[in-house]
Protein backbone atom coordinates (compact mmCIF):
# COMPACT_ATOMS: atom_id res chain seq x y z
CA UNK A 1 0.00 0.00 0.00
CA UNK A 2 1.27 3.80 -0.82
CA UNK A 3 2.78 5.07 2.75
CA UNK A 4 1.84 8.73 3.51
CA UNK A 5 4.61 10.72 4.38
CA UNK A 6 3.12 14.40 6.09
CA UNK A 7 4.50 17.61 6.39
CA UNK A 8 3.18 18.58 9.63
CA UNK A 9 2.15 16.60 13.04
CA UNK A 10 1.70 17.59 16.61
CA UNK A 11 1.80 15.43 20.32
CA UNK A 12 -1.88 15.44 19.79
CA UNK A 13 -2.38 13.89 16.51
CA UNK A 14 1.32 12.07 16.65
CA UNK A 15 -0.32 8.72 18.13
CA UNK A 16 -3.05 8.19 15.69
CA UNK A 17 -0.54 8.80 12.73
CA UNK A 18 1.75 6.54 13.75
CA UNK A 19 -0.72 3.97 14.19
CA UNK A 20 -2.09 4.40 10.46
CA UNK A 21 1.07 4.44 9.53
CA UNK A 22 1.95 7.73 8.59
CA UNK A 23 5.40 8.46 8.47
CA UNK A 24 7.30 12.63 8.43
CA UNK A 25 8.15 14.46 5.60
CA UNK A 26 11.03 16.81 7.18
CA UNK A 27 12.63 19.90 5.70
CA UNK A 28 15.41 22.09 7.05
CA UNK A 29 12.38 24.72 8.30
CA UNK A 30 10.65 21.44 10.36
CA UNK A 31 12.32 21.85 13.74
CA UNK A 32 11.24 18.35 15.15
CA UNK A 33 13.43 17.48 17.64
CA UNK A 34 15.08 13.62 17.50
CA UNK A 35 12.46 12.42 20.00
CA UNK A 36 9.52 12.63 18.10
CA UNK A 37 11.20 11.63 14.64
CA UNK A 38 12.76 8.41 16.79
CA UNK A 39 8.76 7.58 16.90
CA UNK A 40 7.64 7.67 13.70
CA UNK A 41 8.43 4.50 11.43
CA UNK A 42 9.76 5.73 8.50
CA UNK A 43 10.99 9.59 7.56
CA UNK A 44 12.25 11.25 4.10
CA UNK A 45 14.31 14.10 3.61
CA UNK A 46 12.92 16.88 1.72
CA UNK A 47 15.53 19.88 -0.03
CA UNK A 48 13.05 23.15 0.62
CA UNK A 49 13.83 23.76 -3.08
CA UNK A 50 10.33 25.00 -3.67
CA UNK A 51 10.11 27.71 -0.75
CA UNK A 52 13.78 28.83 -0.68
CA UNK A 53 14.40 28.85 -4.36
CA UNK A 54 17.54 30.55 -5.33
CA UNK A 55 18.55 31.17 -1.43
CA UNK A 56 19.15 27.50 -1.24
CA UNK A 57 22.21 26.67 0.25
CA UNK A 58 23.40 23.67 -0.81
CA UNK A 59 26.12 22.98 1.74
CA UNK A 60 24.49 23.71 4.59
CA UNK A 61 21.60 21.12 3.59
CA UNK A 62 24.35 18.48 3.28
CA UNK A 63 25.24 19.24 6.64
CA UNK A 64 21.77 19.34 7.91
CA UNK A 65 21.21 15.80 6.61
CA UNK A 66 24.03 14.28 7.88
CA UNK A 67 22.66 15.07 11.59
CA UNK A 68 20.30 12.31 10.49
CA UNK A 69 23.20 9.36 10.52
CA UNK A 70 21.87 7.95 14.14
CA UNK A 71 18.09 7.40 12.76
CA UNK A 72 19.42 6.21 9.25
CA UNK A 73 17.80 2.94 8.97
CA UNK A 74 14.64 4.48 8.99
CA UNK A 75 15.28 7.47 6.32
CA UNK A 76 13.26 6.13 3.26
CA UNK A 77 15.09 9.02 1.15
CA UNK A 78 16.85 12.04 0.66
CA UNK A 79 15.64 14.99 -2.15
CA UNK A 80 18.06 15.85 -3.89
CA UNK A 81 17.77 19.53 -5.14
CA UNK A 82 15.80 19.93 -7.77
CA UNK A 83 13.94 23.32 -9.93
CA UNK A 84 9.95 23.12 -9.88
CA UNK A 85 8.87 22.53 -13.26
CA UNK A 86 11.95 22.45 -15.45
CA UNK A 87 13.90 19.01 -16.09
CA UNK A 88 16.65 20.14 -17.35
CA UNK A 89 17.93 22.22 -14.75
CA UNK A 90 16.62 19.52 -12.32
CA UNK A 91 19.48 17.46 -13.82
CA UNK A 92 22.17 20.19 -13.84
CA UNK A 93 21.16 20.57 -10.21
CA UNK A 94 21.08 17.38 -9.12
CA UNK A 95 23.87 16.06 -10.57
CA UNK A 96 26.81 16.92 -8.56
CA UNK A 97 24.55 16.13 -5.46
CA UNK A 98 23.85 12.49 -5.88
CA UNK A 99 27.42 11.10 -5.14
CA UNK A 100 27.25 13.61 -1.79
CA UNK A 101 24.01 12.04 -0.62
CA UNK A 102 25.42 8.65 -0.79
CA UNK A 103 28.31 9.59 1.12
CA UNK A 104 26.32 10.91 3.58
CA UNK A 105 25.09 7.15 4.23
CA UNK A 106 21.12 7.75 3.00
CA UNK A 107 19.01 6.87 0.14
CA UNK A 108 19.10 9.58 -2.76
CA UNK A 109 16.14 10.24 -4.98
CA UNK A 110 15.77 12.25 -7.93
CA UNK A 111 13.07 14.30 -8.48
CA UNK A 112 11.73 14.06 -11.93
CA UNK A 113 10.31 17.12 -13.35
CA UNK A 114 8.03 18.74 -16.70
CA UNK A 115 10.24 17.73 -19.95
CA UNK A 116 12.04 14.70 -17.81
CA UNK A 117 10.50 11.84 -20.30
CA UNK A 118 12.96 13.89 -23.35
CA UNK A 119 15.76 13.15 -21.27
CA UNK A 120 17.64 10.49 -19.51
CA UNK A 121 17.29 9.50 -15.56
CA UNK A 122 20.30 8.82 -13.57
CA UNK A 123 19.15 5.49 -12.58
CA UNK A 124 22.56 4.25 -11.52
CA UNK A 125 22.52 6.96 -9.04
CA UNK A 126 19.76 7.20 -7.42
CA UNK A 127 17.60 4.70 -4.85
CA UNK A 128 14.14 6.94 -5.77
CA UNK A 129 12.36 8.22 -8.53
CA UNK A 130 10.47 11.15 -6.81
CA UNK A 131 7.71 12.57 -9.00
CA UNK A 132 7.59 15.96 -8.84
CA UNK A 133 6.42 19.38 -11.04
CA UNK A 134 3.29 21.04 -12.76
CA UNK A 135 0.06 19.36 -11.66
CA UNK A 136 -0.78 18.43 -15.30
CA UNK A 137 2.62 16.86 -16.47
CA UNK A 138 2.89 14.85 -12.48
CA UNK A 139 -0.24 13.39 -13.92
CA UNK A 140 0.38 12.87 -17.04
CA UNK A 141 0.81 9.23 -19.46
CA UNK A 142 5.05 10.43 -19.63
CA UNK A 143 5.22 10.85 -15.82
CA UNK A 144 3.46 7.46 -15.21
CA UNK A 145 5.73 5.85 -17.88
CA UNK A 146 8.51 6.92 -15.64
CA UNK A 147 6.85 5.53 -12.70
CA UNK A 148 6.45 2.00 -13.92
CA UNK A 149 10.10 1.88 -15.56
CA UNK A 150 11.39 2.94 -11.91
CA UNK A 151 9.67 -0.04 -10.21
CA UNK A 152 10.75 -2.44 -13.21
CA UNK A 153 14.85 -1.45 -12.35
CA UNK A 154 13.45 -2.06 -7.97
CA UNK A 155 13.79 2.51 -7.28
CA UNK A 156 11.37 3.17 -4.77
CA UNK A 157 8.77 5.42 -6.27
CA UNK A 158 7.12 8.80 -4.39
CA UNK A 159 5.14 11.62 -5.35
CA UNK A 160 4.99 14.76 -4.01
CA UNK A 161 2.28 17.74 -2.87
CA UNK A 162 -0.39 15.20 -2.23
CA UNK A 163 -3.12 16.77 -0.37
CA UNK A 164 -6.11 15.15 -0.92
CA UNK A 165 -8.06 11.22 -1.56
CA UNK A 166 -8.59 12.01 -5.26
CA UNK A 167 -4.49 12.57 -5.63
CA UNK A 168 -3.77 9.73 -2.61
CA UNK A 169 -5.82 7.35 -4.84
CA UNK A 170 -4.50 8.05 -7.91
CA UNK A 171 -0.92 7.15 -6.27
CA UNK A 172 -2.57 3.85 -4.98
CA UNK A 173 -3.41 2.75 -8.15
CA UNK A 174 -0.34 3.72 -10.05
CA UNK A 175 1.70 1.49 -7.42
CA UNK A 176 3.80 4.58 -6.11
CA UNK A 177 5.49 3.08 -2.99
CA UNK A 178 5.08 6.55 -1.10
CA UNK A 179 3.45 10.50 -1.51
CA UNK A 180 3.58 13.20 0.72
CA UNK A 181 1.66 16.88 1.30
CA UNK A 182 0.91 19.21 4.05
CA UNK A 183 -2.80 18.40 4.31
CA UNK A 184 -2.88 17.46 7.93
CA UNK A 185 -1.63 21.10 9.19
CA UNK A 186 -4.68 22.67 7.45
CA UNK A 187 -6.97 22.00 9.88
CA UNK A 188 -4.81 18.54 12.34
CA UNK A 189 -7.85 17.23 14.24
CA UNK A 190 -10.38 17.28 10.95
CA UNK A 191 -7.58 16.48 8.17
CA UNK A 192 -6.70 13.02 10.38
CA UNK A 193 -10.39 11.90 10.74
CA UNK A 194 -10.09 12.00 7.05
CA UNK A 195 -6.49 10.36 6.33
CA UNK A 196 -7.75 8.17 8.52
CA UNK A 197 -10.49 7.26 5.69
CA UNK A 198 -7.96 7.10 3.13
CA UNK A 199 -6.09 4.58 4.63
CA UNK A 200 -9.28 2.16 5.26
CA UNK A 201 -10.36 2.98 2.04
CA UNK A 202 -6.69 2.17 0.62
CA UNK A 203 -6.44 -1.26 2.89
CA UNK A 204 -9.94 -1.81 0.47
CA UNK A 205 -8.83 -0.86 -2.96
CA UNK A 206 -4.91 -1.48 -2.66
CA UNK A 207 -3.68 -1.49 -6.17
CA UNK A 208 -7.46 -2.09 -8.44
CA UNK A 209 -7.32 -0.87 -11.70
CA UNK A 210 -8.25 2.71 -12.06
CA UNK A 211 -11.82 2.11 -13.68
CA UNK A 212 -13.07 -0.07 -10.57
CA UNK A 213 -11.74 2.40 -7.76
CA UNK A 214 -14.86 4.11 -6.73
Amino acid sequence: MTMYLTGSTNDEIERQLIGLGVGLMLNPKSGYRPGRIRRYRHFALDNGCYAQGAAFDLEAWLAWIARFDAFRSKCLFAVAPDVVGDAAATIHRSLPVLPRIRDVGLPVAFVAQDGQEHLSVPWDGIDCLFIGGTTAWKLSEPAYELVTEARRRGKWTHQGRVNGWRRFRACLVSGFDSCDGTYIAFAPNECLERVTVWMSRAAQQQRLPLWEVE
